[in-house]
């Protein structure tokens, strides 16, 4: 367990855990004491995942989840409700990307981006508010966006619309939830290094960017362990609607 940060008998729920920062997400709320239930569409990750985590000691469940299908949203919750019995903290992780200029963009384009990154994500958050309102419990909400919410990227414009409303949404949602005790806030991260993108920084055009970069590197997922436990533990009850940059210094340059 992480000295200085308990999560024991929390449960919480990663979504878009089969990789990436998901993945990194999980196992760091487990290694606190958290119960985990792993979410996303490709299960047979999320069984690896699951495996490793109760090799540690940790408890972890697996849960088919996504996050266009609303039935499946609400199903999802469900299972995990019965098999730990509630959600504390969520982490509002699942997302893509489309790189493309403005004119070049599809309806097909815009469409996979605002569905998964705005309309999904907002609908996950829905559904675990829902239960923490229901059960009477505080409860955490971390919405994972992007610097691309706060300042413009070359050829994501999508992606930046879609993060620059999680960003809002946040805001939007720490408001009206308050009341319950439900604390919503949002991670911004800069570039970070995952199997989806690792080649790319070995690139030419990876090595161009990092170049331009305020300390000309990338970030790893572990550089988001400390931001990412702070807001899930009891330590953030007076952390609400904060959007925070863990960017490297990305976002003010």
């Amino acid at each position: 367990m992480r000295a200085g940060i308990s999560l024991k008998d929390k449960v919480a729920v990663v979504t878009g855990a089969s990789s990436g920062l998901g993945e990194q997400f999980a196992l760091v709320l487990s290694e606190a004491g958290a119960r985990v239930a792993l979410a996303a569409r490709r299960t047979d990750r999320l069984e690896a995942l699951a495996g490793r985590i109760r090799s540690a000691g940790g408890e972890a469940i697996t849960v088919r989840l996504d996050v266009n299908d609303q039935a499946n949203i609400e199903a999802a919750f469900a299972e995990i409700s019965a098999k730990l019995g509630g959600v504390d903290i969520l982490v509002n992780n699942s997302g893509v990307s489309r790189q493309a200029r403005i004119t070049d963009t599809t309806p097909d384009d815009f469409d996979f981006v605002m569905n998964t990154n705005v309309k999904g994500a907002f609908f996950v958050a829905q559904a675990a508010a829902k239960d923490m309102i229901a059960r009477k419990v505080p409860g955490r909400i971390i919405n994972i966006a992007s610097v691309a919410g706060l300042r413009v990227l070359s050829q994501l414009s999508v992606y930046c619309m879609s993060k620059a409303a999680v960003v809002q949404m946040t805001k939007a949602m720490a408001l009206e939830w308050a009341r319950y005790g439900i604390n919503t806030n949002a991670i911004c991260p800069g570039y970070i290094e995952t199997e989806i993108n690792r080649d790319h920084w070995a690139t030419p055009g990876g090595q161009k960017l990092i170049a331009m970069l305020p300390r000309r590197r990338v970030g790893e997922p572990k550089d988001l362990d400390g931001t990412l436990l702070l807001l899930a533990s009891d330590e953030a009850r007076f952390i609400n609607g904060a959007i925070i940059a863990a960017d490297d210094g990305l976002s003010v340059t």
